[in-house]
């Protein structure tokens, strides 16, 4: 599944990252890797959207912030409701903020038509799982709920991640099909490079062991992070391989780079939804790595590969 190569323009902004000397995610304090992240990842807010709102409600472990993303479409009411978008972010369970997501919701928001919501749910080590699981089923509930007054339609939601954010949303789809949420209809859920095991040996943690981007070590730190305990790697929420069934959930889209460490859970969730009942489109990126959507300024493959979930999108919501 792995390409020969890295991709010629991610490999040139991955030089730019090694340039700045910055430790890999494991070698660094939480408060540090929350620093980095949030200025290497933080960006102009591009490209531009009629209307972005921050907002808040009453979670269930506080006030949980969320920002409104609104197209042009979804602002005049002479025009049916807009699909819907729940996003959650990626950064391991432990990083990331409502801005260092702003890009790619932007580009979602701006290539669907769809209103994005993207969460802020709490970070561990200071909220362990299963904090954040609790926090993404009820922000799509709260979405479905009030996606009318944004301008968006209940009846065409879907949620969305990238890495540890793709699991949580992976996670919100479980919660419902396991206790209930019959309230809540969730029509796709688009996947991009999820944490979905908890295997470090399979061929794609080996090969890429040492990154570019992410490597094995972080993704044990985070682990170590999130879980209270060993035994918390045994629930699906967490671990979504771990699960008995992964059948009777949304239709999803699952995106995977072949110089990711993660790629080989992502085509294993592929696989089993495949086969256990949950419609799959599985697209794989060989020449690419972790993160890479977030670079469709910079890199064609990127562009495409957006464009590709974008399209997803529109034709499950």
């Amino acid at each position: 599944m792995r390409a020969d190569e890295l991709d010629p323009e991610l490999a040139a902004v991955v030089d730019e990252i090694e340039a700045l000397g910055l430790p890999e995610w494991h070698a660094l304090s939480v408060g540090a890797a929350r620093r980095v992240e949030d200025e290497v990842f933080s960006g102009d807010p591009e490209p531009a959207v009629a209307d972005v709102r921050d907002l808040a409600f009453d979670g269930p472990h506080g006030e949980l912030p969320v920002r409104v993303y609104r197209p042009e479409a979804a602002l005049d009411g002479s025009t049916p409701p807009a699909r819907t978008l729940v996003h959650f972010h990626g950064g391991g369970w432990t990083l990331g903020t409502l801005d260092s997501i702003d890009g790619p919701c932007r580009e979602l928001a701006t290539r669907t038509g769809a209103v994005v919501v993207s969460v802020d749910y709490r970070l561990a080590p200071e909220h362990p799982f299963p904090v954040a699981v609790d926090e993404a089923a009820a922000a799509v509930e709260w979405v479905a709920d009030n996606a009318a007054a944004v301008g968006g339609d209940p009846d065409r939601l879907g949620v969305s991640g990238t890495s540890a954010g793709a699991t949580l949303a992976l996670a919100a789809c479980l919660h419902r099909r396991e206790l209930g949420d019959s309230a809540v209809d969730v029509a796709g859920q688009f996947l991009l490079y999820p944490i979905a095991g908890d295997d470090f040996e399979t061929d794609s943690y080996r090969e890429n062991a040492d990154g570019p981007l992410l490597t094995r070590a972080d993704m044990r730190w985070f682990y170590d992070r999130y879980l209270r305990s060993p035994v918390d790697a045994h629930n699906p929420f967490a671990v979504p391989l771990r699960a008995g069934d992964l059948g009777g959930l949304p239709p999803a889209t699952v995106v995977t780079a072949g110089f990711d460490p993660l790629r080989d859970d992502g085509a294993a969730l592929a696989e089993r939804f495949d086969g256990e009942g949950t419609p799959v489109e599985h697209r794989h990126y060989p020449a690419m790595a972790h993160g890479f959507c977030s670079l469709s300024d910079r890199v064609a493959v990127a562009e495409e590969a957006l464009s590709a979930v974008a399209g997803d999108v529109e034709a499950r919501l």
